[in-house]
């Protein structure tokens, strides 16, 4: 346990950050792995829209979780990458 109080109010912050970081984590794993269903089931006419608006939605969750320090840049980079290489 904490003994100082610039540790407690240090695991306070951490909490707090680990619940925000959390969600915004759930996100973006939804979306990637959403854009992978609809690349799965891309072959039909109709499916390749949803499969480009899927991989889209991914591509913003990833930039968004990069830019609240959530994920590494090069961690998002590589799975925008491999997305975008299923879509093509």
């Amino acid at each position: 346990m904490a003994n100082t109080r610039s540790a407690i109010k240090r695991m306070k912050q951490n909490e707090r950050r680990r619940v925000r970081n959390r969600g915004t984590r759930s996100h973006v794993r939804t979306a990637v792995k959403t854009a992978r269903a609809a690349l799965e089931a891309k072959p039909a006419g109709g499916a390749a829209a949803d499969a480009t608006a899927a991989v889209r939605a991914a591509i913003r969750a990833l930039d968004k979780a990069v830019s609240l320090g959530v994920i590494h840049r090069n961690t998002a980079a590589r799975r925008k990458s491999s997305l975008a290489r299923k879509l093509r």
